[in-house]
């Protein structure tokens, strides 16, 4: 959207360095025999930091974030310190070991060395959720003993390990204490829905390191973390699920059940968007704007556009990453919180591009990348629809023709928004707006952005600047009169001052600009030909700056579209 606006996380530097240090990541081995154990102790670190040595003081045992028990390593990384904790572990010799880790956060390694043939390790960037490290070395001929290890990198966030293992022969020093059957599960509670499936997410358990999910009493799919989804359903039929933990002790008795809907099949699952509706852009980082989960979005806004997929590195191709620095406990909350806001009649769309997103469509074969990808995030998350926010061209053909196969994919129901600059939408023979003509039949609106831009052309031909109602109707003129119909044309303006690098204007300017499009009062030097009531309303940037100005654009415009003829 602007400039200002949205943050990248850095990995490059660290990335390289990691690499280039030789480290490769190998595949899990082969199953142990039935006589192995795990030779590391306090492999949980329930006991703290007991049998572990953490170089410069950079370990601490903490009870939060955990992967399994109650307890787990936090690693902080400070100069040149690379936060490296070793345990000393009995070993038999001429014996294979797999080595394995639970992670979680800044760059994290794990490994071995003294093994008395090849030393090994594995890595893994950032990531907001646990992931498993896995690895396995062969102990030489008269070796006894081998360090372990794991460590993160230089000047980056703290890490944090739980649930170590390292199985084999026993080399002479016992096994890890056996924990005990884990506590049976609270809190479990149904998330976002599909026709196909049910979501489902629930409170971690003490020792436990994996669950069980139940569908009518029977098992349908193991879990290593505090949420799953159950697919395969059908659409529009109730189930009732429970969950289980469990360890290497044995599996705790079954929750307290809860039950889950499937939605009803059909071209139109999603809410209906009013006749005038209120946009709002949600970001999915911290720029310094309030910090908000979905939940917390305002009530007045209608459309929230989700800022924003990510592309891959195939053409096309769109994903979507949730930031840990919104706040949320697993993806499975945020799925929760859109299927809330469509209870809410509220629709939830994924935006793509922004200021520095950039998916090219200019293939066949990358149109269809982007409709599969879209469609998938739809079905995965519950998104209502997309909106085109691209900035840096794009090509008419072959993005109208991979929203037309989107649209074939999601049904009638599906939300299509855009966000041109105002230099996109000049004339109907830019690309941006041969492809919004080109849609028109599926094309919710466009909410052009009337900011950062300067001075440009009203449809009378004449220089308006921006801050103005003048500016405002216009440039809307451009649209209403190139072919958009009125229900398709919003004013997208900043929240507030700190929202743009320019172009804020004052909430009752945007409320004289919807009255003299629809009503034909309070215009300023220019005034339509005629008016439009149907205009469908107004858009910002964003839901989360106007929550630090105190809702002050949402309380006053909101009202304001809703109330139009």
């Amino acid at each position: 959207m602007d400039p200002t606006t949205r943050v990248r996380r850095w990995i490059g530097s660290a990335l390289a360095l990691a690499v280039g240090t030789g480290l490769t990541i190998m595949g899990t081995a082969g199953t142990a025999q039935a006589a192995d154990v795990n030779v590391a102790k306090n492999s949980g670190f329930e006991s703290g930091l007991a049998n572990w040595s953490c170089s410069a003081g950079s370990g601490a045992a903490v009870s939060s974030p955990v992967h399994g028990g109650a307890g787990a390593l936090k690693a902080t990384p400070a100069g040149l310190d690379n936060a490296r904790c070793t345990q000393t572990v009995a070993v038999k010799p001429n014996s294979t070991y797999t080595l394995s880790a639970w992670v979680q956060g800044g760059y994290a390694y794990l490994g071995a060395t003294g093994t008395g043939t090849t030393d090994v390790s594995t890595w893994t960037p950032d990531s907001s959720g646990w992931k498993q490290l896995t690895t396995s070395f062969r102990t030489g001929a008269s070796t006894t003993s081998v360090n372990v290890y794991t460590h993160g990198w230089y000047g980056t966030s703290p890490y944090f390990v739980d649930d170590v293992s390292v199985f084999g022969p026993d080399g002479g020093g016992g096994p890890d204490p056996d924990p005990v059957v884990p506590a049976t599960p609270a809190g479990l509670a149904v998330g976002s829905v599909t026709s196909s499936s049910v979501s489902l997410n629930w409170t971690a358990v003490s020792g436990a390191t994996g669950y069980n999910v139940y569908r009518d009493g029977t098992k349908v799919q193991s879990a290593s973390g505090t949420s799953a989804t159950v697919t395969g359903l059908a659409a529009n039929t109730s189930y009732s699920f429970q969950v289980t933990a469990t360890n290497t002790a044995g599996e705790s008795a079954k929750s307290a059940t809860v039950t889950g809907r499937t939605s009803p099949t059909g071209p139109n699952p999603n809410p209906s968007v009013p006749k005038h509706a209120l946009t709002g852009y949600w970001q999915n980082f911290n720029n310094g704007a309030t910090v908000q989960k979905l939940r917390d979005v305002q009530s007045q806004y209608d459309i929230i556009a989700v800022s924003f997929a990510d592309s891959t590195a195939t053409p096309g191709q769109i994903v979507f990453n949730l930031d840990p620095a919104v706040g949320y406990a697993s993806v499975a909350d945020f799925k929760a919180d859109i299927a809330a806001k469509k209870s809410a009649g509220k629709s939830v769309i994924i935006s793509v591009g922004g200021e520095k997103g950039n998916v090219t469509i200019n293939s066949d074969a990358s149109a269809t990348a982007f409709a599969d990808s879209a469609y998938a995030l739809m079905q995965e998350y519950g998104f209502s629809g997309v909106d085109i926010d691209l900035e840096h061209g794009i090509n008419s053909t072959y993005l109208t023709k991979a929203l037309r196969q989107l649209s074939a994919k999601a049904g009638s129901g599906m939300v299509l928004t855009m966000a041109p600059q105002t230099i996109d939408m000049q004339s109907t023979n830019t690309e941006y707006f041969k492809t919004a003509l080109a849609v028109k039949d599926i094309l919710t609106v466009v909410n052009m952005q009337y900011y950062n831009s300067g001075s440009m052309l009203g449809c009378d031909q004449r220089v308006y600047s921006q801050g103005s109602v003048d500016f405002l109707t216009a440039l809307a003129c451009i649209q209403l009169e190139g072919g958009l119909d009125p229900s398709q044309v919003g004013l997208g303006v900043p929240a507030s001052t700190r929202g743009a690098g320019s172009g804020y204007v004052d909430p009752q300017i945007v409320k004289n600009a919807l009255d003299c499009l629809t009503r034909g009062t309070n215009c300023g030097s220019f005034k339509p030909s005629k008016t439009y009531p149907g205009l469908r309303g107004a858009m910002t940037w964003s839901t989360n700056w106007d929550a630090t100005a105190g809702n002050a654009w949402s309380n006053a415009v909101g009202p304001h579209v809703h109330n139009l003829p």
